[in-house]
């Protein structure tokens, strides 16, 4: 078996970073929903939802950096075009949402969807003791769990 530089098999991470841009593909989706939601939310919580988007699109922008550094780190390169992003994207485009139920739940839709993906990431990434995506998927993971019971709750 054939190992990179950082002591991973070379075949199976090539497909973890396929999967990895394919994560990378749906949180750029993602977070240009929330910031489409940010600019166009309307109603009388307006002023919590608008800050609630923010922090979440900051956040989103941040994991789509890690996750690039990552693809990067495993000897792959970055999705980065917009034609890419939409070829792999598995979430629901969130255009001209203005109503505060209709976003809470879409972001409760994308988030189970990236959780499907981040969790086949990490069962084949443990599999070939890939602890660094490894543990960027569970942190991932615990974070948007925690997201989703908070938007659940406010649905309900």
């Amino acid at each position: 078996m054939r190992l990179n530089t950082i002591g991973l098999p070379i075949q199976e991470t090539e497909k973890i970073v396929i999967e990895l841009n394919v994560l990378l593909s749906n949180f750029q989706v993602y977070y240009q929903s929330l910031r489409g939601m940010h600019w166009n939310i309307r109603g009388k919580r307006f002023f919590d939802l608008h800050l609630k988007f923010e922090e979440l699109y900051n956040d989103s922008q941040l994991k789509i950096d890690l996750i690039a550094e990552r693809v990067l780190t495993l000897g792959g390169t970055p999705l980065h075009t917009f034609d890419d992003y939409i070829k792999h994207n598995q979430l629901e485009v969130g255009k001209d949402i203005s109503n505060d139920e209709k976003a809470i739940q879409l972001i409760v839709d994308s988030l189970a969807s990236l959780l499907t993906i981040e969790r086949k990431i990490l069962e084949n990434a443990s599999a070939i003791n890939d602890e660094g995506t490894s543990s960027m998927m569970s942190d991932f993971i615990v974070e948007q769990e925690k997201t989703i019971w908070m938007m659940q709750a406010w649905l309900a």
